[in-house]
């Protein structure tokens, strides 16, 4: 498996803030049980919202190509319809994307998402194998389900857009 690690250092670029670090290889997603590196970004209302805030509390981070497209719109739809059971479960939905923080507003507004949309400037999509470095500006549709010490507790590797709210919620289910 393809591995990227960085010397975290959050700095303050643009619509955002973002992890940055130097990468010793290629990109590769996280496998389960291993730490969401920190992260630091601003939302669709221009908000920091960062990992530490999120420290004792369980997400879905889901990472999507690009903002009002139709499979990210599928997906954010299915999440939003899911939405309740996710609060019942107590996992917060952010959704991730190369996108401003004015696009994601507008997908937002757009589609009634009652959950944020972060801009992220890539770091955080290469640091978890959600981009390549170097690469198309934009994000692979993979998704983590990330527990409340931090660690990822499921890999979303392939993801059908009309099924993903779905298939999280029966693997929360599961435990």
């Amino acid at each position: 498996m393809k591995r990227i690690r960085t010397t975290s250092a959050i700095v303050a670029l643009g619509a955002g803030l973002a992890l940055l670090g130097a990468a010793t290889a290629e990109a590769a997603m996280l496998d389960e049980g291993e730490p969401m590196p920190d992260w630091s970004l601003r939302d669709h209302t221009g908000k920091v919202v960062a990992a530490k805030d999120l420290a004792g509390k369980s997400y879905l981070m889901w990472f999507y190509p690009k903002a009002q497209t139709p499979g990210c719109t599928i997906e954010g739809q299915t999440l939003r319809d899911e939405h309740a059971g996710f609060v019942s479960a107590g996992v917060e939905v952010l959704g991730v994307s190369f996108d401003s923080p004015k696009a994601n507003a507008a997908f937002v507004a757009a589609e009634s998402f009652p959950f944020r949309l972060l801009s992220d400037d890539g770091s955080l999509a290469y640091a978890v194998g959600a981009a390549e470095p170097g690469g198309p500006k934009y994000t692979r549709r993979i998704s983590y389900l990330v527990g409340p010490r931090g660690r990822v507790r499921h890999v979303y590797q392939t993801v059908v857009p009309a099924e993903h709210a779905g298939q999280v919620l029966a693997d929360i289910a599961g435990g």
